[in-house]
């Protein structure tokens, strides 16, 4: 690996990780990045899921004021977070992802338009994940988070959004809020993806030192600076990603 190759994948590394901060779909630059550096498909996801891995823990920092879910509700989420994460990356390296790539644009669209519409889906009520949340609330919300989960591990392209836009679903509107737990949530996927990948030396370690050090910097700093914007431009900047996301994976795709 040559010099401005190093140089590109650290900036690609920063945008990821502000992208990832502030709505998800980091991999959106990143991925691309790291296979217009000739690292092959599958190892070139599993490095990204790396680097992004630590990109989100670092904007987890920036938002741990504004994670405010009681533990009995984030047990179970970030458990099924785990299971889902370890699942898809053990089909990731047993399932050529070309298949995969017909199925992401379509994924990417109804996770925009659920990120959308959320709050309109739960009729304006209080968040189902808050203090007094029911049993019935925390087990739809798992199982939703355990398919967010699998997709996560086995691609990750958006996972952020699909997070959002699940928690926009069940009745969260703070955007703020949602992006604290969203980072949570992420770690976890990713995390435990990560391990597997490694366990499996999945990982092109010159490239993912790299684009760890330019996520590390642009999660951290996305984040603090997101939490200073309206959160109305927030949430509209998270539905251009998306629609941008979706339009590029249906053109890639088809």
């Amino acid at each position: 690996m040559i010099l401005h190759q190093g140089l590109f994948l650290f900036f690609a590394g920063i945008l990821g990780g502000a992208l990832n901060a502030v709505a998800g779909g980091g991999s959106f630059i990143s991925f691309p990045a790291l296979l217009f550096t000739g690292v092959p498909p599958i190892p070139a996801n599993a490095t990204n899921t790396l680097a992004l891995w630590a990109g989100v823990t670092a904007s987890g920092g920036a938002y741990r004021n504004r994670l405010d879910v009681p533990r009995r509700v984030m047990v179970p989420l970030i458990a099924t977070s785990l299971l889902g994460g370890v699942a898809g990356a053990a089909l990731l390296l047993k399932t050529p992802a070309h298949t995969f790539m017909r199925i992401l644009p379509w994924l990417m669209l109804g996770a925009t338009v659920l990120f959308l519409f959320g709050n309109r889906l739960s009729g304006g009520r209080p968040s189902a994940l808050g203090r007094e949340a029911g049993a019935g609330a925390i087990v739809s919300a798992s199982i939703f988070e355990l398919l967010v989960a699998i997709y996560g591990g086995y691609f990750g392209g958006g996972v952020g959004i699909v997070n959002l836009a699940m928690l926009a679903a069940i009745g969260m509107t703070d955007i703020h809020s949602m992006n604290a737990l969203k980072s949570v949530l992420g770690s976890a996927i990713n995390g435990i993806a990560v391990l597997v990948f490694i366990l499996r030396r999945a990982i092109s370690w010159p490239q993912a030192v790299i684009m760890i050090a330019g996520a590390v910097v642009g999660g951290y700093f996305g984040a603090h600076y997101a939490l200073r914007l309206p959160q109305a431009w927030v949430r509209w900047f998270v539905i251009l990603v998306g629609a941008g996301m979706t339009a590029y994976f249906f053109a890639v795709a088809y």
